[in-house]
């Protein structure tokens, strides 16, 4: 199971305990949000996207959406999202627990400014009732991201 793949990944750090897993789903922003007791927009979702034969993950604020016109100019291709199939292949985690830890070798991580205005974000962990608070500083560590980018809409500052 891809929550295993990632609590050997948090070891590694010494902070696998703690992941918090659900006796409900979390696979959802709105679930994970009510799992956790907290605001939709904490949830740090991730989005996975394939960019010119590329596999991407955008972690993003529970309450944004992609832009196309920042996600083009960013990225020079359409948003062109992973069927489910296709995640878990090429990502190595299912819908409803994709993260950006533990992931596949090839697969880049960016981050979405949308999240800066939190002091932490709770992502999933690889199944579908799962979730970590992370600080910003150590989602950008933990996560291997590539870089910041900007391309969502929708959420408030």
């Amino acid at each position: 199971m891809a929550i295993d793949k990632v609590k050997a990944y948090f070891k590694n750090f010494g902070i696998e305990d703690r992941i918090r897993e659900f006796e409900v789903s979390s696979a959802t922003v709105e679930l994970a949000a009510q799992a956790l007791q907290c605001e939709q927009q904490r949830i740090a979702k991730t989005l996975s996207f394939t960019v010119n034969g590329r596999t991407i993950l955008i972690v993003a604020a529970g309450d944004a959406k992609i832009d196309n016109p920042k996600y083009k100019a960013q990225f020079s291709s359409k948003a062109k999202m992973l069927s489910p199939e296709e995640t878990e292949a090429l990502i190595g985690h299912a819908v409803g627990g994709v993260c950006p830890f533990a992931v596949n070798d090839d697969v880049e991580i960016f981050l979405d400014v949308s999240l800066k205005r939190f002091e932490t974000v709770f992502p999933a962990c690889g199944s579908s009732n799962s979730a970590i608070e992370l600080t910003i500083s150590e989602l950008e560590t933990y996560s291997k991201t590539k870089n910041w980018v900007d391309v969502c809409k929708g959420y408030t500052c």
